[in-house]
């Protein structure tokens, strides 16, 4: 729980310290501008509200790990995906994106430090411990903040601990560890395809190589 306050707050931080002009700009995500993504982590923030508070009676059907799985790439013809920049838009001036992402994203950091971490909570039509869940955003809440830094050098990037601990994440999904030479930054940019890697990276990877990108959902 601590390393999803961590993983938010810096998300949170480098959000409000992005300049209004850069919000146009595109970031990692194909297709979405910074307001694009801005936009749908207020829906994520929000998804974690409503979670906190949809308690269940049943057992966990997954962890922090399996929570996650491998999915098909996207095609871009999600109603989601296209409504996403529509609500980017509407909010017009950034400083209105920034003070929603701000609010509501206070309100989910505050409910994840007072939730119960062995409480169980229904989502997505599973069930899983208020830790667990959590601990699954770390990564959500992680590979965003690449995505959000992307074309922005100057930005702040996330937590090495996060960076490490979604390395873990991913190496479990995957059934196999990234080679020793990746950073935990690269490991997680070449693995879900957010950059291709170098002729050395994929040498390195051997077999493994064919199976990428993991597009994690």
């Amino acid at each position: 729980m601590d390393l999803f306050s961590h993983s938010w707050t810096a998300l949170r931080t480098a959000v409000a310290e992005v300049p209004d002009e850069d919000f146009e700009r595109p970031c990692g995500c194909t297709g979405w501008r910074v307001r694009d993504l801005v936009c749908h982590l207020v829906i994520g923030a929000q998804d974690v509200l409503i979670t906190l508070v949809t308690p269940s009676d049943s057992e966990p059907t997954v962890d922090g790990v399996t929570y996650w799985g491998i999915v098909e790439p996207p095609t871009g013809e999600d109603p989601l995906d296209a409504l996403v920049p529509r609500l980017a838009a509407a909010y017009g001036e950034p400083r209105w994106l920034k003070f929603h992402f701000d609010d509501v994203g206070s309100a989910a950091g505050r409910a994840a430090q007072l939730a119960d971490p062995a409480a169980v909570v229904s989502t997505r039509d599973e069930t899983l411990t208020v830790g667990d869940f959590l601990s699954a955003y770390v990564l959500e809440w992680t590979l965003h903040h690449l995505d959000l830094i992307a074309h922005l050098p100057s930005a702040a990037e996330p937590p090495a601990e996060a960076l490490a601990a979604v390395r873990a994440t991913l190496e479990k999904i995957a059934g196999t560890p990234f080679p020793a030479s990746f950073s935990d930054k690269d490991a997680l940019l070449v693995s879900t395809g957010r950059r291709s890697p170098t002729d050395e990276e994929r040498a390195a990877l051997g077999d493994f190589a064919a199976r990428l990108p993991l597009v994690i959902g």
